[in-house]
């Protein structure tokens, strides 16, 4: 099978996308993970005076037994009318002590003369000295030959002048930029087939993803004979971000059999891109190919019904290859078998012709009619069903609730105070409690109320609250939809409540979290005492 080198820019040009910032210690974990997975390349920033947490995060990386990976530094060609041994910059990346140190340079001549305000013909030199300079301080030296494919649109001549002088230089790999991210697959294509025939110096690729092609230019460029793959984990990246790896690296060891990832490794992939996106304060896009939330996700009862039976018939790839799972989602668009299907866990003997399905299915229309939706909030389905096989669990009735909103001047902080009067087992419990919000406070007075006679409580988490309007055009009489999601020991859930009144609809999510936090709580200890 033929091998392609990885290399990942994440805690470099993945840094320069907007609300992404990573601090030393979260550079030098994600290098560590990256590490254990069997990339080949991990760039580690750009080591120069104006950057101290780079300078650190190199510091750091000398200490560190890499097992698999290069570490690399980045940086650029000397300044014009400079030796190389006089540029301060260049001294940076010799110090930064880093085995592997990429150069860019200009490869358009654009840039050379209305950017850097040089002659095409130092700019040459500039790359040629640089890279000399650099693999004379023993580093392994690749060169990112910047905008490639506009400059070899606008001077082809030229642009291929660039890579030759970073091959005499001593260049061990010249990678192919599309930085402005415009170019279209065949153009790469066409391009790279060029280079690769041309020069003895494997080449590379880099990818922007500003017209949506930086995957598929990537791929492409490889088949044509590129060994080198540059991008970044989740597709970060300036603009509209780089090359993702998590779809790249999938894309050509399952579609075109090219290793990029030592064997095993690509099943740790899902993974890897959500803990990365949790070290980045970010949210996880769920529509991402292969390692999103709803890349094996179905939703249409024909649909699932096909893939139960079949899961090619809407599948791509079995998701365990990449480290995720096949859902099933329960909505409007729902079947009989995707009915079956979430109910089996609970009702392992379920018969596809009981006809409590079609009750559940009919009352799952009804209340998506009404502005309920199960997809994110799978507890409170099973509790929804749970009632239609009466086995609706009553633990605690309630007797009243009121929550007070206020503040006692203009420059004060606002105030939320709840009371909750339940009924739990022929006893009258009564809280109150003050909370950040109405909602808050609320939370806050039921889990005192309940968690006497129900300690499991105690272990549960409400981690995300969700509001949506569902009519815009009713203004604030218009009903509203909350989702919430709770976790417990690594075990996650959401519920929904839809009311007009946002504090109903909060009691509704809220108590539906609880019930099913504390009903499959005890259900998990029976299975265990009884195994």
């Amino acid at each position: 099978m033929r091998k392609v080198d990885v290399y990942d820019t994440t805690l470099r040009d993945g840094c320069q996308a907007e609300k992404i910032s990573l601090s030393v210690e979260d550079k030098l974990r994600i290098a560590r993970r990256l590490d254990e997975l069997g990339f080949d390349y991990i760039e580690g920033g750009w080591p120069n005076e104006t950057a101290p947490r780079d300078r650190q995060v190199f510091e750091r990386a000398r200490d560190e037994q890499w097992r698999h990976a290069k570490f690399a530094a980045f940086g650029s060609t000397r300044r014009a009318g400079i030796a190389p041994e006089d540029d301060r910059q260049l001294q940076f990346l010799v110090d930064s002590g880093a085995p592997v140190i990429t150069i860019f340079g200009k490869s358009w001549d654009l840039h050379v003369t209305d950017v850097l305000g040089t002659t095409l013909e130092e700019n040459l030199a500039m790359i040629e000295d640089s890279v000399a300079f650099l693999k004379a301080g023993g580093a392994q030296v690749f060169f990112d030959a910047e905008h490639f494919f506009d400059g070899y649109r606008a001077d082809r001549e030229f642009a291929l002048e660039t890579l030759r002088a970073a091959q005499r230089g001593g260049a061990e790999c010249l990678v192919l930029c599309d930085t402005n991210g415009g170019s279209m697959p065949l153009f790469v294509r066409d391009v790279v087939a060029e280079i690769v025939g041309a020069f003895d110096t494997p080449v590379g690729i880099h990818c922007h993803n500003d017209a949506g092609m930086a995957a598929a230019n990537t791929q492409i460029a490889v088949e044509m004979g590129a060994g080198h793959v540059q991008g970044t984990i989740n597709g970060y990246g300036e603009r509209a971000g780089n090359a993702d790896l998590c779809t790249v690296v999938p894309n050509l060891a399952i579609k075109t059999g090219v290793c990029a990832l030592p064997e095993g490794m690509l099943a740790e992939l899902t993974e890897l891109s959500r803990w990365v996106d949790e070290v980045a304060l970010v949210q996880h896009n769920e529509r991402a190919p292969y390692v999103g939330a709803a890349a094996f996700a179905h939703k249409g009862g024909m649909h699932v019904n096909a893939v139960l039976k079949t899961p090619t018939s809407f599948e791509h790839v079995e998701p365990e290859i990449v480290g995720n799972e096949r859902r099933v989602l329960v909505s409007d668009y729902s079947g009989g078998s995707t009915i079956l299907h979430k109910l089996r866990h609970i009702y392992p003997d379920l018969d596809r012709k009981d006809p409590r399905l079609r009750e559940v299915l009919a009352l799952v229309k009804e209340r998506e009619n009404e502005g309920y939706q199960y997809e994110a909030a799978e507890a409170s389905f099973e509790l929804l069903a749970r009632g239609v096989f009466g086995e609706a669990p009553r633990l605690f009735e309630l007797h009243g609730f009121r929550v007070i909103m206020g503040k006692h001047s203009e420059d004060e902080q606002p105030f939320a105070e709840a009371t909750v009067q339940l009924n739990i087992g022929g006893r009258s419990a009564h809280t109150a409690a003050m909370g950040d919000g109405p909602v808050n406070a609320l939370d806050i007075a039921l889990r005192k109320a309940l968690e006497p006679h129900y300690p499991e409580i105690a272990d549960m988490h409400l981690v995300d609250y969700k509001v949506r309007v569902l009519d815009a055009t009713e203004g604030t009489s218009g009903a509203v939809r909350v989702v919430i999601q709770t976790r417990n020991n690594g075990q996650a859930w959401g519920t929904v409540g839809v009311h007009a009144n946002i504090i109903e609809a909060s009691w509704q999510a809220l108590t539906d979290s609880i019930v099913y936090g504390i009903i499959t709580a005890r259900e998990r200890g029976e299975r265990d005492a009884g195994g």
